[in-house]
């Protein structure tokens, strides 16, 4: 990872990231997450055509953009540079993971958001009376995606294309992960399950 000193001004935020790779990982984890230019430039407060120019390489963000640009991708910004990767080994501190909470369900994404990853692993939580399912979920898979999911706690129910099935601690269950699905847990206890998303693996 090259970083330069720019001619902008703003002391250490005109340090310049010279590497055409940042805007190949900016834009491949902005589409990762089902961004646009402008959603991202919402969420990071950098605009959409620096943003258009660092994807591109046609620009080199300074750090203090690169910095912004991480938070809107719910980065740190040695993540976004990938200063914490040992070859090919990268590290996810239990204090780093990204993580979502909406109406009881919490949601702990355990691997690192890489370019071309096909295979997602995340930690969830379900209050009593909860549902993974909702406004503000990630949206269904992309078509020929399984999912398989560990059931560590609890007694959740998984919903998937119109069938229930019942599950408690120790089960494991794989679905088809395009069709339209969720967790629920209908007991008064919490539930917690671990769920590996692998892409396009389904043959038709």
């Amino acid at each position: 990872m090259a970083i330069a000193v720019g001619e902008e001004r703003g002391g250490a935020g005109g340090t310049l990231v010279e590497t055409p790779a940042v805007g190949i990982r900016v834009r491949a984890l902005r589409e990762a997450m089902g961004l646009s230019l402008r959603d991202l430039a919402e969420r990071s407060g950098v605009s959409a055509p620096m943003l258009s120019q660092v994807e591109r390489g046609e620009t080199s963000p300074t750090l203090a953009i690169a910095a912004r640009i991480a938070g809107g991708l719910e980065l740190t910004l040695s993540q976004l540079l990938r200063l914490d990767e040992d070859r090919h080994v990268v590290v996810v501190r239990r204090g780093e993971r990204r993580k979502r909470r909406r109406s009881g369900h919490r949601v702990e994404e355990l691997t690192p958001p890489l370019p071309g990853q096909r295979a997602d692993v995340s930690l969830h939580r379900l209050d009593p009376g909860a549902v993974t399912g909702g406004p503000g979920d990630p949206p269904l898979h992309e078509p020929g995606s399984r999912e398989t999911a560990v059931v560590l706690e609890g007694t959740p129910t998984l919903v998937v294309d119109g069938g229930r099935h019942d599950l408690r601690a120790g089960d494991s269950v794989t679905f088809d992960a395009d069709l339209a699905h969720h967790f629920e847990n209908n007991a008064s206890h919490p539930a917690e399950l671990l769920a590996v998303v692998a892409a396009g693996l389904r043959r038709s």
